[in-house]
């Protein structure tokens, strides 16, 4: 399928634009998608000139759907010398999927987050759903998100979540355990510059409940405190990816950059801001090597609340749940992912990683960054198991290994690649 889209690619860009023009564009193969969203978000329209680089970006920007699993185009010559018929042809993907994330450590430690989403609402690739997550308490949470709302370059989206945890807060004499509470909402809107940059805009009203549960105290830190929240938020992703069913080739890049304010002085106003750089490059036939660095930096207040955690289902898989935080973090996650078995429907992925990272400690300098306690390493083995017809249909198993101070093992379970 990959020859048949070059060498009519090949073909279009031989032809020449000027002359040649499009008549008709149909879409075929899809049964849930609504033709009319397909047609709203492409740029090759009816009685323009037949581009075969427009038609290229649109075949990339379908395939990012969450509805799709593959596309293709066709170009068909009508009896009048000059017009052709363009058709995009859809492989859809089926879009009520269950989300899952289980994680252990040799430390007994068990958390589960469990959901549904529609990501195929109304046939307008709309995101509806929401989760239940138990981490020693409930939590829940529920969001729509519909990029293309207003038109093919704007969108808004929703969330709301209520999420209850037992959070360590490192003190200078030890660890004290509270149980913590964040009510949020929050309402964002979405504009595409085109196919490769979009941006978010956003604000998040939320609160933040502290109760003091066991372990250390230390003066000056309370053991209950109450704030209420508002956080400014901005979103830039750089998007180059290519999808061929399971495999990634390309570059991505994702900054967010928040700016909170507090009512209370325990918990001070401050920015935070990290990027993730991702990268993903075809190995042969059947490898894809996968790799994400994230730099991010906080206020550097000496505060035991900051916001950067170093956690099994955020960044090092094996190392635990909430095990640190700090107010800077460098992690790099790399793996090399090699399909087992692929079947018409079904895949089977061996993955090797290796994961490491350090932090900034509160207060502290740069540093930090080389300090050993503030280094792990975790490399492991995972499995994927795929289907390739069902959207974001891959269960995941890793087994982080520590190998630096102090360090842990355990598995990670998920559906959806790591990154």
């Amino acid at each position: 399928m990959r020859n048949i889209l070059f060498v009519g690619i090949c073909f279009l860009a031989f032809c020449g634009v000027a002359q040649h023009k499009i008549v008709n564009l149909n879409v075929q193969g899809n049964k849930k998608t609504k033709a009319s969203f397909i047609k709203k978000i492409i740029k090759v329209k009816p009685g323009t000139a037949l581009d075969s680089i427009l038609i290229a970006q649109d075949i990339r920007r379908i395939k990012r759907l969450p509805s799709v699993s593959h596309a293709y185009f066709q170009v068909h010559p009508t009896e009048n010398e000059g017009e052709y018929d363009v058709v995009y042809g859809i492989q859809e993907n089926f879009t009520i999927i269950p989300s899952a994330n289980v994680y252990t450590t040799n430390d007994d430690e068990f958390a589960f987050r469990v959901g549904l989403y529609e990501f195929n609402f109304l046939g307008q690739n709309i995101t509806l759903g929401g989760f239940y997550q138990n981490d020693i308490y409930s939590s829940f949470g529920a969001s729509i998100k519909a990029p293309y709302l207003f038109s093919n370059k704007l969108g808004l989206a929703f969330n709301y979540q209520s999420l209850t945890t037992q959070e360590p807060v490192f003190l200078d004499n030890g660890t004290a355990d509270y149980k913590y509470n964040n009510t949020s909402y929050e309402l964002l809107g979405m504009y595409e510059f085109n196919l490769q940059n979009r941006i978010e805009l956003g604000v998040n009203y939320f609160n933040e409940d502290y109760e003091y549960k066991s372990g250390e105290t230390q003066e000056g830190i309370s053991l209950d405190f109450d704030v209420d929240k508002l956080l400014y938020k901005l979103i830039y992703e750089y998007n180059n990816l290519d999808f061929y069913f399971q495999y990634v080739s390309g570059f991505r890049s994702i900054l967010n950059f928040q700016y909170v304010t507090s009512t209370e002085d325990v918990l001070p106003d401050f920015v935070i801001g990290w990027n993730d750089f991702l990268y993903y490059q075809r190995i042969g036939k059947k490898g894809n090597w996968a790799s994400r660095l994230r730099l991010g930096l906080a206020t550097n207040d000496d505060s035991p609340f900051a916001p950067f955690a170093v956690d099994n289902n955020l960044n090092i898989r094996g190392v635990g749940n909430t095990i640190d935080r700090g107010t800077g973090v460098i992690v790099l996650n790399t793996e090399y992912r090699h399909t087992l078995v692929d079947k018409d429907w079904f895949v089977l992925q061996s993955n090797v990683f290796v994961d490491g990272g350090s932090w900034r400690n509160p207060g502290g300098d740069f540093g930090d960054f080389g300090q050993t306690q503030n280094f792990r390493l975790y490399p492991g083995i995972g499995l994927r198991f795929m289907h390739k017809k069902i959207f974001n249909a891959i269960f995941r198993i890793d087994y982080g290994y520590g190998v630096t101070e102090d360090a842990t093992n355990g598995f990670v379970f998920g559906i959806g690649q790591y990154f």
